[in-house]
């Protein structure tokens, strides 16, 4: 696991993770969590417990839950028994506590609203909007942004009609375009912005936005035009799809004497996007 260790706070009280690059997720110290909600003198003995009380439990947590290492309190290293926020959310759910449960609310509501937006994906939209507008940005900006989306879904329509499926797939033939067109991997994209779990194109310019647009456009047409089927075969047009929005974006930057790929992004604080 590649990784960076850091310190979070949760109440005041001190809770070890660990970034993993590869999967782009945090993984945080059960132990600690258990220790902050269950406000246990020995969360070690407390989370054994838990686990011998949810068998359930136990057997999600060898499944799903590695060891990493993290440091002690006394600045020794030490594999830890550690999990995503996924992980941590259904640890929670087998926590009695009162500091659990405002979660657990959260959880429940969160569920019902997925359930709404799969009997009804303009629910889902709409809530996209709403979180665009939180995060303060313009109308022009929202409608360029739902516009890429649209023509997101038709590519990846395409591509699940002409087995490709997985979503390891997707993002391998995701990342060529992006390449070809930006000269920028995903990931290099998102660490030049700054970015770790957020979604890059919540925090592209309008710029890049039309660029990546034009780049899948490309290759959903290139793909339809010689009926390419599978990864392979579909990694042609992925590189030729890029390679257009590539050409116009040289272009344009020969023509402004500016960079289309930056470094900005929107973040701001979070706590406005749980704001009612």
């Amino acid at each position: 696991m590649d990784r960076k260790n850091k310190i979070a706070l949760f109440e005041g009280k001190k809770i070890r993770r660990v970034w993993d690059e590869r999967s782009e997720k945090w993984y945080f110290s059960i132990v600690d969590i258990v220790g902050v909600l269950s406000e246990s003198a020995n969360p070690t003995d407390y989370l054994k417990k838990l686990r011998k009380r949810d068998q359930e439990l136990g057997k999600y947590l060898v499944t799903n839950c590695p060891q990493v290492k993290m440091m002690t309190e006394t600045r020794k290293w030490r594999k830890t028994l550690a999990g995503n926020p996924e992980d941590l959310l259904r640890i929670i759910q087998s926590i009695p506590s009162k500091k659990a449960e405002p979660i657990k609310i959260w959880l429940a509501k969160v569920g019902y609203e997925r359930i709404q937006e799969i009997s009804d994906p303009e629910k889902a939209l709409d809530r996209s909007r709403q979180y665009w507008k939180k995060m303060g940005r313009s109308a022009k900006w929202i409608q360029q942004r739902m516009m890429g989306q649209e023509i997101r879904n038709k590519l990846t329509d395409y591509w699940q009609e002409h087995r490709v499926s997985k979503k390891k797939e997707y993002a391998i033939l995701t990342n060529i375009i992006h390449q070809e067109w930006s000269d920028f991997s995903v990931q290099s994209h998102k660490q030049l912005k700054g970015l770790k779990t957020e979604n890059l194109r919540d925090h592209m310019t309008d710029a890049e936005l039309v660029f990546t647009a034009l780049a899948e456009l490309s290759t959903r047409q290139i793909a339809e035009t010689i009926q390419s089927k599978g990864l392979e075969e579909n990694k042609i047009p992925a590189i030729k799809g890029g390679r257009i929005a590539k050409n116009a974006r040289l272009e344009l930057e020969q023509k402004t004497g500016k960079k289309v790929v930056s470094g900005q992004n929107y973040l701001l604080d979070k706590n406005k996007l749980f704001q009612s």
